[in-house]
């Protein structure tokens, strides 16, 4: 796989992991239709890792605040529940 492939099939698969149809499919098209070749299993499964790490890395501290919350309501139980609920965050 040349450097162009991997820039163009990260393009393809950034822009339509969000999509309600299988990003990896369109990496296949487009692999098939470009470059007359399957990128191969590897190379999507690292496209998908690079996605969830990316979302992770986004919403970062909306996740410590839920793991937080969760981890103080373990431990005490009177900060169980929320006053101001989801639509006051």
């Amino acid at each position: 796989m040349t450097w162009l492939q991997a820039i163009v099939l990260g393009l393809v698969q950034g822009l339509t992991e969000f999509l309600p149809v299988s990003s990896s499919g369109h990496l296949r098209i487009v692999s098939e239709l470009w470059f007359g070749d399957d990128a191969g299993a590897s190379f999507t499964a690292v496209t998908q890792l690079g996605t969830e790490a990316a979302v992770l890395l986004y919403f970062a501290t909306k996740i410590y605040r839920i793991a937080k919350a969760w981890f103080v309501g373990l431990a005490r139980p009177e900060k169980r529940g929320s006053t101001t609920g989801w639509a006051g965050t």
